[in-house]
């Protein structure tokens, strides 16, 4: 199953909105706090999150393509995945997939794609995605 919705800001503003774990506790309505060894996430990046429960878990990239999309495997459990597809210069759409059985989690992916349409705009083009 997927969610997913129409961005007005470029496909690059989102994607380092998606890719920025110092911004997921920000528009993730699970995620309280992340700690891992990059800012920005990689094909194999391995952390912790912290949920809003206050447990910590820990998390692996498991497939990463720039500027397309992203998976993530979640205490060993294959997660949401990411994916972006361009609509031209200004508008892109942004696609969580769900697992079937996750069904109810699609509320909280919904809020957290309008929460990344938010961040979007504001995001400095000028930044590097390397820290």
């Amino acid at each position: 199953m997927q969610v997913s919705k129409t961005i007005n800001a470029p496909t690059h503003n989102v994607w380092q909105v998606l890719i920025d774990t110092k911004q997921w506790p920000t528009w993730g309505p699970s995620v309280k706090a992340v700690s891992c060894p990059q800012r920005y996430i990689s094909a194999g990046l391995k952390g912790k999150i912290q949920t809003i429960f206050g447990i910590w878990i820990n998390f692996e990239i498991t497939r990463f393509e720039p500027l397309n999309s992203w998976d993530w495997k979640v205490a060993g459990i294959p997660a949401t995945g990411h994916k972006l597809k361009e609509i031209d210069n200004n508008n892109c759409e942004l696609i969580f997939e769900l697992p079937l059985i996750t069904f109810p989690y699609a509320l909280i992916c919904l809020r957290a794609i309008d929460r990344i349409a938010h961040l979007a705009k504001d995001v400095d083009t000028t930044s590097d995605d390397s820290d």
